[in-house]
């Protein structure tokens, strides 16, 4: 799209949220705090027994290791919780299933996160048997659970919150045991090698969002850090600084074709728009430098590629989260 076009669109368009420096404040805030890790929560679901009946455990950051909540109601964010794993609930068809890829492990006198790629196995004996290649993902955002079909994965998480500020970088503390031969697990196929490996990483990204007219939701890139980690980190590395680069960075010696434009509807970001409706975020182009974004998005994930495929082994652990400003 050319400039002009985008800049005409921004002027007569609306812009999903507006956000006071109070209310940034606090959303750097809360992110930092429970970034910290050390405070966790489980939920414990049994499943329905026509897949074995078990009762699985999922794990989300807040709270405290006695804070444990069972049965299959759908997870509610607490105030000022903003992450969110994939750990997630899903009812389809009546039956009750679970998957958890993130796991609070201990650091230390606290703890952090491990984020992992698995095969989830679902069998019933001569009704169904299914492996699915399941991708770990800690983020900020929202899962609204529960997960009623197995279609279109990447529209089921909304990626980012609103956010006005423009950081220096994202800081954490790291370590990666990474390179696994990606398996292609849909569930409705047998697993299958891809013959390449896989890599983490790490996205952070600051976006000016608005809707057009149509409902349909767009947004400029301000801001970009992605971090594609290919090679293990076996020893942790405290307090890395992942920079956050501003403006078009396609010049820059450090880009890398994915680092641009979200545009594949497989990968792609959504949103739900003023009616309700849930459509892909449109990544118009790069916005210039001094552009105020409107939304932050954090995710750090164990695979990198397309929902169902990734490196079965592939782990990150993370620990001490925070933007700073």
């Amino acid at each position: 799209m050319r400039r002009t076009r985008i800049f005409a669109l921004l002027a007569g368009a609306m812009t999903l949220f507006t956000v006071s420096a109070n209310a940034q404040q606090s959303v750097v805030d809360a992110v930092n705090r429970f970034g910290r890790l050390d405070n966790w929560s489980q939920r414990e679901v049994k499943e329905s027994s026509l897949i074995g009946g078990a009762t699985k455990t999922l794990y989300e950051f807040y709270g405290n290791q006695e804070t444990v909540f069972t049965g299959k109601t759908p997870f509610k964010a607490p105030e000022g919780y903003l992450w969110r794993t994939n750990n997630v609930l899903a009812i389809v068809a009546g039956v009750v299933k679970t998957n958890n890829t993130v796991f609070p492990e201990e650091r230390g006198n606290g703890y952090c996160a491990r984020i992992e790629t698995h095969i989830e196995e679902v069998k019933a004996l001569g009704i169904v048997n299914m492996d699915v290649t399941c991708q770990g993902a800690f983020f900020i955002g929202a899962l609204p659970e529960p997960i009623t079909t197995t279609k279109d994965p990447m529209a089921k998480v909304m990626y980012g919150i609103p956010f006005t500020g423009c950081p220096k970088s994202i800081r954490l503390d790291i370590k990666a045991d990474v390179g696994y031969e990606v398996i292609r697990g849909t569930g409705f196929s047998k697993l299958k090698a891809m013959g390449y490996n896989d890599a983490a990483e790490i996205t952070v990204l600051l976006q000016k969002r608005w809707e057009d007219e149509e409902g349909n939701v767009h947004a400029l890139r301000v801001g970009t850090a992605i971090w594609r980690i290919h090679e293990d980190i076996p020893e942790w590395i405290n307090g890395y600084d992942l920079k956050i680069e501003y403006g078009d960075i396609t010049g820059k010696p450090f880009y890398k074709d994915y680092m641009g434009m979200k545009t594949d509807p497989e990968t792609a970001f959504h949103a739900i728009n003023s009616n309700g409706r849930n459509v892909i975020i449109q990544e118009d182009g790069w916005a210039p430098e001094g552009t105020e974004p409107t939304h932050l998005v954090i995710n750090i994930i164990s695979s990198c590629g397309k929902a169902f495929y990734g490196g079965v082994g592939n782990t990150v652990w993370v620990d001490n989260i925070q933007i700073v400003m």
